[in-house]
């Protein structure tokens, strides 16, 4: 139905109810089901499911923060404070449906039906404010703000002031008494308008401000007088015309062109680009606010600012924030101005000081979570323009997380899902070593504001540009910025950590890279940054200075705000405090084991002290590397003769036997599973250019050079990942498998004889027929029964093999009957099931990506709907052989928090393994994805 009757069906019927589709929410990473959507979306040209406007402010009730898939995040938070009764100047939401329409079958325009419902509301607005859009006498000015379901800090755009124009500002001014305000909100207008509607550069209106700042010897813009600011609107008026561009005096042509413009900022590039980070997919794109204005820039008893309720950097249960006096919004965001501490505004204005900290409780107990607040203060008086629940880094997600348990403000499940995987990566994170030091203390040449915690080392650059273009090389960079803006967002997400001269704790800077765990430091006033010379100038407290260039190692303490203008050293975390306590929470929800990949007993103590329950798989071809072992194998693999043969195995079995004791006694009590030599002999075998290696591997095996050389020529296979590797080695070469289970069997029963309670699993790999598990199985057992003989003892083990060929899942039902347990090979099975070479695959899946083709790389997150559905038939198929069949995942797979939710919910597999060091994330995407299954 049309949007003017859709709005009267619902007014008639009144169905004030609608169907909200639920997020999916992976890791950093949000979607909202398509079948969902297309349920409670009828689509079309000019058709929406639901009114399209919705009323907010002055009490106004009957919304909700549920309704944010549909009002957006700030919407229908707005909705919500006015409905509880907090000060929210009236205004109007326009759905995310409308943003979906605009973006595809409206052609970039507002349609009629839309824009009489608009005007509609409109009225309400005059009426509740008493004041009229346009009017030369009783004006009315409005804020169009943008509002996704999902918050993206500062990638989309927003319009203040909006409805001015030379006859407004003169009514405007006559009715406040106060024409310095009037005409500082033109010249707002003037900026924020161009930029965002008209795409004029911010730049060049900043040039033209600068330049009569400068004449006048002003250094920030509340010095500017009504004359001056007067000369600034006439400069601005011509930047337009520069651009041969006209401004519109008309007000309601100005709140046309806005709406449609914060909704095609939904397709803007830094959007797009923040959605692609954060894994944000399926919403219908982003709500229009269009709100009253209250104003901050109203002198001394007026002021605008950004506000925590708890501290996001470390959690801390205190007010984090900052505001200026005299300012708008935008200001404070911008970093544009360096604000005062939140701390400042009691004695400031007692009184509004008071009641923002009574609405600070009020939200926090509200939404049972630490929330970001925008606020105003208009001649003393306290308006509440948005709250949402912020964004932090790792440590304090963890803090508040058990704080919110202990102050009953919550219960563990939710505090579970209060901390996203990529927190607790940032607490994994290394920090500096000793800062206390006088080594790191000597170094420390500037401070900052520390907007964003961790330790960050890397090359200067001044571009988003260089940001990008190096970290593709692998080289990690610092952004530094005078301030940065939110089309720096690919910079900042690519650089190690950012440092800014301007800007404060909540700047946009600040805010994004906490979001990210980027170490930010904002507002050093102690840095001058000359971009077009490649250098930045650091002023030291001395008076002296240090002058650094592009490409030179700087690096940033993002919970000081020091920075030494030098590489300097890190120390690895530790689960302490309240991470401890927040992971047994994490143990005591999740429904499936957690192991590791490890292939010494150094990787096997650091999985183990990161909580995992056994090792997943132990690559025994990684304890070959070693320069002493590496010898050895590769005269294994060339040797031509039993003698040669039998003296590399003799001289390889005490290095396999002792590595295994290692991590049996590491893994004491939990499982280790132990994968047979599996990768193609190619990647044993020197080059051929190498020649003192030739040389001395010839001499150990007594033959020339050149024979050696046509040795390794006649080892080479055109597809080596799909040639003699896995179990076709062992069939071909059961020698090498003999001593393998050989070390593993003598390894378990020394370690039991010195008190370790040794569990070794035995993996075959590469198995595509039963014939082949079965050929490796009976070698496997023959030898372990071999050394029980021998040596008088025994020790239970298992053997079991690795699914990665898509043959064996297929016949798993018959693999199942011959083996003890099943473990995905889910790399092998993801490159054998699409074709795709897993090291191959840059060359063609940004592509891809940018095509939809694919929505993830399938080498990174479990392809579901193929992959995922062998693996559910495997699972199926080898229980109904084996009820209690044993079945985990030991590809790269097991350590991606929205692979872990498929392989815990969907495919019900025993256990996920992965690196030591993303144990604790996987632990705690398998809690995330228990309660998700608990509903």
């Amino acid at each position: 139905m049309r949007l003017s009757t859709a709005f009267l069906f619902l007014a008639l019927t009144g169905a004030g109810a609608f169907h909200v589709p639920q997020p999916i929410a992976f890791s950093r990473g949000f979607s909202v089901s398509p079948s969902s959507l297309s349920a409670s979306i009828a689509m079309g040209t000019d058709t929406l499911s639901e009114a399209p406007c919705f009323p907010f402010g002055a009490g106004e009730k009957g919304r909700s923060a549920d309704d944010k898939w549909l009002l957006g995040g700030k919407g229908a938070n707005l909705a919500e404070m006015s409905a509880i009764g907090l000060s929210v100047p009236p205004g109007f939401t326009l759905t995310t449906e409308c943003c979906r329409e605009y973006c595809s079958n409206w052609n970039g325009e507002l349609p009629p039906s839309l824009w009489s419902e608009v005007t509609a509301q409109l009225k309400v607005v005059e009426s509740k404010m008493d004041c009229d859009f346009g009017s030369d006498s009783n004006p009315l000015l409005l804020s169009v703000r943008s509002g996704a379901a999902i918050s993206m800090p500062g990638m989309m755009d927003t319009v203040l002031n909006l409805g001015m124009n030379d006859v407004v500002v003169e009514a405007l001014s006559a009715k406040t008494g106060n024409a310095r305000f009037a005409w500082d909100s033109y010249r707002r207008f003037l900026e924020m308008f161009g930029n965002v509607v008209l795409e004029i550069s911010r730049s060049e209106f900043e040039e033209e401000l600068d330049n009569i700042k400068f004449e006048k010897g002003y250094f920030e813009d509340n010095e500017l007088q009504v004359d001056d600011l007067k000369t600034v609107v006439s400069a601005f008026k011509e930047v337009y015309v520069k651009n041969k561009l006209s401004f519109p005096d008309d007000v309601y042509e100005q709140l046309r062109l806005a709406i449609g413009a914060v909704f095609g900022g939904w397709n803007g590039d830094r959007a797009i680009k923040y959605r692609e980070v954060e894994n944000i997919r399926n919403l219908l794109g982003t709500a229009v606010n269009v709100q009253s204005m209250v104003f901050g820039n109203m002198g001394q008893t007026s002021g605008t600012g950004v506000c925590f309720t708890r501290d996001p950097n470390n959690g801390k249960d205190e007010l984090f924030g900052e505001f200026l006096i005299d300012a708008q919004g935008e200001d404070v965001v911008a970093g544009i101005r360096t604000p005062q501490p939140i701390s400042e505004l009691e004695t400031a204005m007692p009184e509004v000081y008071a009641e923002f900290k009574m609405n600070t409780e009020i939200l926090e107990k509200h939404y049972g979570d630490m929330q970001d607040i925008e606020f105003t203060i208009q001649e003393g008086k306290l308006f509440m323009l948005q709250t949402r629940n912020g964004k932090r880094g790792g440590e304090a997600a963890v803090k508040m997380a058990v704080d919110f348990v202990e102050e009953g403000l919550i219960d563990k499940k939710e505090a579970i899902n209060k901390v996203l995987p990529e927190h607790l990566d940032q607490l994994l994170h290394p920090s500096f070593s000793d800062t206390e030091s006088a080594t790191y203390k000597n170094a420390v040449v500037a401070s900052g504001l520390p907007a964003s915690p961790g330790a960050a080392v890397g090359e200067i650059c001044f571009t988003n540009e260089d940001v990008v273009t190096k970290s593709e090389k692998g080289i990690p960079c610092v952004l530094v910025r005078d301030e940065t803006s939110p089309d720096d967002v690919a910079g900042m997400y690519a650089s190690e950590g950012i440092l800014t001269a301007r800007g404060g704790m909540t700047s946009h800077a600040a805010v994004v890279a906490r979001g990210w765990g980027r170490p930010c430091i904002c507002g050093c006033s102690d840095i001058k940054i000359d971009e077009a010379a490649g250098t930045l100038t650091i002023t030291k407290e001395d008076g002296s200075t240090v002058v650094m260039k592009a490409g030179d190692c700087i690096s940033l303490n993002g919970n000081t705000g020091e920075i030494m203008a030098e590489k300097m050293g890190v120390s690895p975390p530790a689960m302490k405090g309240d991470l401890e306590q927040f992971m047994e929470w994490v143990d005591e929800i999740k429904e499936i084991d957690v192991l590791a990949n490890a292939d010494t007993p150094d990787d096997a103590a650091e999985a183990r002290k990161n909580g995992a329950v056994g090792i997943g798989l132990v690559r025994t071809e990684h304890m070959f590397f070693e320069p002493e072992r590496i010898g050895q194998v590769r005269q294994l693999i060339l040797s031509k003769s039993e003698a040669q043969t039998k003296e590399a195995l003799d001289n390889l079995l005490p290095y396999q036997r002792s590595d295994f004791e290692g991590i049996f006694k590491a893994m004491d009590g939990y499982p280790v599973t132990i994968r047979l030599l599996d990768p193609p002999l190619h990647e044993f075998l020197p080059g051929l250019e190498d020649e003192e290696v030739l040389q001395k591997l010839s001499s150990q095996m007594s033959m020339t050079v050149t024979e050696l050389v046509e040795e390794i020529k006649s080892a080479a296979e055109v597809n080596p990942m799909l040639g003699l590797r896995g179990c076709r080695l062992g069939i071909t070469r059961p020698e090498i498998i003999e001593m393998q289970v050989r070390g593993i069997i003598e390894a378990a029963l020394n370690a039991i004889d010195n008190g370790v309670d040794a569990i070794p699993d035995i993996m075959i790999p590469l198995v595509g027929k039963v014939q082949e598990f079965r050929d490796q199985a009976k070698l496997v057992r023959a030898t372990a029964d071999k050394v029980f003989e021998e040596t008088g003892k025994t020790c239970k083990y298992r053997v079991g093999t690795m699914i990665e060929i898509p043959r064996a899942a297929l016949t798993a039902h018959e693999i199942a009957k011959e083996a003890d347990f099943f473990s995905f090979g889910s790399n092998d099975l993801t490159q054998m099931t699409f074709g795709y070479s897993r090291d191959d695959v840059g060359t063609f899946i940004p592509e891809y990506k940018r095509k939809g083709i694919l929505l993830d790389d399938p080498f990174v997150t479990v392809d579901v709907e193929g992959v995922g559905q062998l693996i559910k038939s495997t699972v199926k198929n080898g229980r109904e052989v084996k009820p209690d069949l044993k079945i985990g995942v030991c590809g790269e797979h097991g350590g991606d928090p929205r692979s872990v939710e498929f392989f815990s919910n969907d495919a019900g597999l025993s256990y996920v393994s992965c690196s030591p060091f993303r144990v604790p994330i996987a632990r705690l995407a398998a809690a995330h994805a228990a309660t998700k299954k608990k509903g």
